[in-house]
């Protein structure tokens, strides 16, 4: 029996995203935990999260679970979500007035910035269709353009809709790197992948239909990105 480990350090909606994984892999064993050995031991890693970024790094070292995140994402199937896509990249300006932005893990190109950040255009938070301001966070359905294909989309369709809820999005610097975008106010990589990672901004566990096929995709995938 295949093992999914659901990376527990107190920083996000866990065991939805453990029943979830249970529902559509149910020849699978499902865990949730913060034991460094039973990653490394795992067959497949799932890094959920939620909250503050500087929370959730400093959550992730005072656990000691960083070193176990960084190999599983270098070695074995791995999907981020959430905030478990927005430390994949290089920095956040989630930081309090006058401080240096925050360094995350660095395994794909890019920084993660306030949606009023994004552009110079005051304008362009501001639906054309309504002449209303988006509302902070971004919270509900949105739809995911697939940028190019892979395994993790099998079986949905492009500009499938998909839960999110965040006041910060990722700006990839890489295009190759971006597997999925969403537009609100400004476009934002909202599905990121290279190799045996895949990670998303929305929740899958909270996305239905399209976001339990995600999962069901992940619980069989080698880790090939063709």
């Amino acid at each position: 029996m295949s093992s999914i480990t659901v990376v527990d350090f107190g920083m996000g909606n866990l065991h939805s995203v453990a029943k979830a994984l249970e529902h559509v892999a149910p020849r699978s064993r499902v865990q949730v935990t913060s034991d460094a050995s039973v990653i490394a031991a795992s067959d497949r890693v799932v890094l959920p999260g939620q909250g503050a970024i500087g929370g959730y790094l400093k959550a992730l070292r005072d656990t000691h679970l960083e070193p176990a995140v960084l190999d599983a994402a270098r070695n074995k199937p791995f999907l981020g979500i959430c905030l478990g896509l927005q430390v994949l990249f290089e920095s956040s300006d989630e930081h309090a007035e006058g401080e240096e932005n925050i360094k995350t893990l660095g395994l794909f190109k890019g920084q993660v910035r306030h949606f009023t950040h994004v552009s110079d255009d005051p304008d362009a938070m501001v639906d054309p269709a309504t002449g209303h301001r988006y509302t902070i966070p971004h919270m509900g359905w949105n739809t995911v353009r697939q940028t190019r294909p892979h395994p993790l989309w099998t079986g949905i369709n492009n500009n499938a809709r998909f839960y999110f809820v965040h006041s910060y999005c990722v700006q990839s610097q890489n295009d190759a790197e971006v597997t999925g975008v969403t537009h609100y106010g400004v476009d934002f990589t909202s599905a990121a992948g290279r190799d045996n990672v895949f990670a998303v901004q929305f929740h899958p566990e909270k996305s239905q239909h399209d976001g339990l096929k995600l999962l069901e995709n992940f619980a069989g995938w080698d880790g090939s990105a063709e």
